[in-house]
């Protein structure tokens, strides 16, 4: 069984934490480096909607299109 990739609310920075079990895959901020930091999960080739539906991510305070800007 694949370890769900969680990517929490964002942060005062506005960046996405990410995390897969205890590994932390990264701090991504827009939408597009969300996706490049999921590559590590298995997740190549992901496209935008999928990433709102596949049952390998659990969004935390909003979905992929939550980025909010910093400040």
């Amino acid at each position: 069984m694949k370890v769900p990739v969680i990517i929490y609310p964002p942060d005062p920075s506005g960046g996405r934490p990410v995390r897969s079990g205890t590994e932390t895959l990264g701090l991504p901020h827009p939408r597009v480096d969300g996706v490049d930091k999921l590559d590590p999960s298995g997740l190549e080739g992901v496209d935008e909607l999928e990433l709102a539906t596949t049952s390998l991510l659990e969004w935390h305070g909003g979905g992929p299109d939550v980025w909010p800007t910093p400040g």
